[in-house]
């Protein structure tokens, strides 16, 4: 009988089958489908409640603290030389320029001189007034020594005169005793003493009101040299004024005039640029106008260092939609600055301590900065009505609607403002 091919049936052997390893199979899978379900439930959750999606590369957030605010200003500054005089003109006449621009000068050197045939002219007749005045005030003390004499004299003779009568009524009234003399004689001698009394009280005072009448005409010659001399002294002033000279240590900037040209009195002639002393002129936004005063503490950055400084003065108009302020050194000067040079500038206007803070960006400019929105762990940013205070360069002031440690898209949420919800993802 033909036999068939044999299979393996002979190598067969029956096994037991292991019911408990595949219900542990069996729970594993489930367990691990049911967290595969639950994720998934949550995470469709989360999208379904979110109104918008946004790549976290398109957004930057930061984190609310607690902390000191410095409110500032950073504005773009122009170096000015703190002082730049520009001379002008004393006079009407002919300037001669002694310097060109550009040219170095010290203190006290001669920039310019204004030949004035008015002025020199006007000095010279006050000045021959004042020597006429002085002349009859000498005069005038000459006389009034020869009065004296006079005056002198006169009492001189009087007393004179009154020895005489005293010494004749001694004789009288010796005589009178013994009858040597008539009653008559007597008399006369009496009247003659009488007489050379009131002649000498009369010198006296005669002499003492002349003496006062002559003091008072010299004084009165001495107040009239005395304003002459006031008048030439103005006047020789403004003859030394026609020579120009620089009043400070540094370089002539602009010559308004050209040599031999004729000037008025009060035209601008020479600008001097001290560049010893530098401030920063700044120009401030509108907005900022009100919270700026004199005194305020400012930074100038000048080579990657800082300079302190402070704000000495700020224009009392608006122009430009700006207002023009000055920024003093308060220790020293950066070195090597020039004239019209670019420097940044940091104005301190506030300084807030222990307050909640948030790094400045966009979403302080969108929606008025009343918006924001606050991440959860799950990815999930909630709208947010805030209220921010104090700015700074760098950092803004929360007033309410965050709390310390809630992490906010600052950056730009214009897009998202009219949503609850948005979906940040990765």
């Amino acid at each position: 009988m033909h036999e068939g091919i044999r299979d393996t049936s002979a190598q067969d052997v029956l096994l037991e089958k292991n019911n408990r390893l595949g219900w542990l199979k069996w729970a594993v899978g489930a367990v691990l489908g049911l967290g595969l379900v639950f994720v998934l439930g949550s995470t469709l959750s989360t999208w379904m409640s979110a109104e918008a999606s946004v790549s976290a590369e398109r957004i930057r957030t930061a984190v609310v603290n607690r902390g000191d605010l410095v409110r500032d200003l950073n504005v773009q500054g122009r170096v000015v030389a703190a002082v730049s005089p520009t001379l002008y003109s004393p006079a009407t006449g002919t300037v001669t320029l002694e310097v060109l621009p550009g040219d170095t000068v010290r203190p006290g050197q001669v920039l310019a001189t204004i030949d004035s045939p008015e002025v020199r002219s006007e000095f010279m007749q006050e000045q021959s007034t004042l020597d006429s005045l002085s002349a009859e005030l000498e005069r005038e003390k000459i006389q009034a020594r020869k009065a004296q004499v006079s005056s002198q004299q006169t009492i001189d003779l009087a007393r004179v005169k009154l020895t005489a009568a005293e010494r004749e009524m001694r004789r009288a009234d010796k005589s009178i005793e013994t009858n040597a003399i008539s009653e008559i004689d007597y008399e006369r001698a009496r009247d003659e003493l009488a007489r050379a009394k009131v002649e000498y009280n009369h010198a006296v005072q005669d002499s003492r009101l002349e003496s006062e009448s002559l003091e008072f005409e010299t004084e009165t010659r001495e107040l009239a040299v005395g304003r002459q001399e006031l008048v030439v002294n103005e006047l020789q002033r403004r003859v030394d004024e026609l020579a120009i000279r620089s009043p400070v240590d540094g370089i002539v900037g602009n010559v308004e005039v050209t040599q031999k040209a004729v000037v008025t009195r009060n035209a601008p002639l020479i600008t001097v640029v001290d560049l010893t002393a530098f401030e920063v002129e700044i120009r401030i936004p509108e907005a900022y106008a009100d919270d700026l005063g004199l005194g305020l503490a400012g930074e100038v950055q000048y080579n990657g260092a800082g300079y302190r400084g402070e704000l000495v003065s700020l224009s009392p108009e608006v122009v430009n939609n700006e207002v023009v302020g000055r920024i003093r050194f308060a220790d020293e000067t950066p070195p090597g600055l020039r004239q019209n040079q670019r420097v940044t500038v940091r104005v301190m206007m506030d300084e807030l301590l222990g307050v909640l803070k948030l790094q400045r960006g966009a979403f302080a400019d969108g929606g008025g900065g009343r918006l924001a929105f606050v991440l959860s762990e799950n990815g999930l940013a909630e709208r947010r009505n805030i209220r921010l205070g104090a700015r700074s360069a760098a950092e803004v002031e929360v007033i309410s609607g965050l709390a310390e440690g809630d992490e906010v898209i600052i950056s730009s949420i214009t897009e998202f403002t009219n949503y609850e919800t948005i979906q940040v993802v990765d």
